[in-house]
């Protein structure tokens, strides 16, 4: 069997896993597309017929409040054709594999897969499985990708910065356990950001050689102070033993995004988080919903940047079929 590849025989994207291996030209080609689906806020959402007849199932295995929904959004807007199944609901609680799942749902006509699930490697092995005109999306694997969050953080900088290559970047908290951190290494370093820094405290810095392009800090002081970017991230105590989970109060007064500390950062910098956000744990509610804050946008961002996915490996798909 020939390696897993997300690109068609003509190298174009059929699947979405993971960044790690999209080029620069790839990740902007797909920026500038998510662009399109964006609307002054207040505005009716853009809208499009272009995935008309095309079929879109949304399999979660674990739980999720903004990538779902601005999953089920984009399909919709597109004019697909949107199926969300409950696997607490479905056969796979009575024992029914995850491929006998995947080949029913083949069989009803579903065009694209977007799978969340905490087991490394399920969305590749699904993918490797699947019709030849089907394609495979990551919604979240475990603690190793989440692609389109990637690529939303990229878009929400890219509009208030207008490029990446002159930026500080700094990726604080629970980096160990983080798909969001791990894309963003992906993403920011294709990118090729000015300077990308990982800032934990060292039970929760991914291991040594891993991540090998960042800048390691173990003091947040030390790791935001002159950073145009400040991306927070959630403790992720459901991929801790409980003995591992951090105590809040300690945590928030240690590592904690405050006010004050955030005046070590440049004056214009911007602060994301990809939620779900713990107040006054990794980040005060101050900093939160203050100026700086672009957490909100970041979500408006999501559902264009899911429809730019949808859209780009859907019409992959059809150039491909042309070319037979």
């Amino acid at each position: 069997m020939p390696p897993f590849s997300q690109f068609d025989s003509s190298g174009r994207l059929r699947h979405l896993i993971t960044l790690d291996g999209l080029s620069d030209e790839q990740i902007r080609e797909l920026l500038d597309r998510a662009q399109h689906y964006l609307a002054p806020r207040g505005s009716i959402p853009v809208r499009s017929r272009d995935l008309e007849g095309t079929t879109i199932a949304n399999i979660f295995n674990e739980p999720s409040t903004r990538t779902r929904s601005s999953f089920e959004l984009a399909g919709l807007r597109l004019g697909a054709d949107v199926l969300n199944l409950e696997i607490q609901l479905s056969s796979r609680v009575k024992g029914e594999t995850v491929l006998d799942t995947i080949h029913t749902l083949e069989s009803m006509a579903v065009d694209v897969f977007v799978i969340r699930d905490a087991e490394p490697g399920i969305t590749q092995f699904v993918a490797e499985h699947v019709y030849d005109h089907v394609s495979v999306l990551s919604a979240g694997e475990a603690h190793l990708t989440h692609p389109t969050q990637g690529l939303l953080d990229a878009l929400t900088i890219l509009r208030h910065k207008g490029g990446f290559r002159d930026l500080s970047v700094a990726v604080v908290g629970d980096v160990k356990h983080s798909r969001v951190a791990r894309s963003a290494y992906h993403i920011f370093t294709a990118l090729r950001v000015g300077e990308l820094r990982i800032v934990a405290p060292e039970a929760l810095m991914p291991p040594s050689g891993e991540m090998p392009d960042a800048v390691r800090f173990h003091s947040i002081e030390e790791g935001i102070a002159h950073c145009d970017v400040v991306m927070m991230l959630r403790v992720q105590r459901e991929r801790m033993a409980q003995a591992a989970i951090p105590d809040p109060h300690d945590y928030h007064a240690r590592w904690g995004l405050t006010a004050s500390r955030l005046q070590l950062a440049r004056p214009d910098a911007i602060v994301m988080h990809p939620g779900p956000m713990n107040r006054e744990v990794e980040i005060s509610s101050e900093v939160a919903d203050g100026p700086r804050s672009v957490i909100r946008e970041q979500v408006i961002n999501g559902v264009a940047v899911r429809m730019a996915v949808l859209d780009t490996v859907i019409s992959n798909r059809r150039k491909q079929g042309d070319n037979r």
